[in-house]
């Protein structure tokens, strides 16, 4: 079963995406991910995952240089 871009917000919220833009981070998300499940023939759950990973990297990576 394919998240819905409600959950992905949720997700996104959880990550530490600010509450203003999880929305909308979301749907761009669940529309890569869409692009990434045709091309690389993953399910859109795997794509969903996938992004969502890079992008909690991102953030983790954004928030400890920031503190250093």
């Amino acid at each position: 079963m394919a998240l819905s871009v409600t959950q992905i917000a949720e997700v996104l919220a959880s990550l530490g995406c600010p509450p203003d833009r999880c929305s909308e981070m979301a749907a761009q998300l669940d529309k890569r991910a869409q692009q990434l499940a045709e091309t690389k023939g993953r399910t859109h759950d795997e794509a969903v995952t996938h992004l969502l990973r890079l992008m909690a990297a991102g953030w983790a990576a954004s928030s400890s240089s920031s503190s250093t």
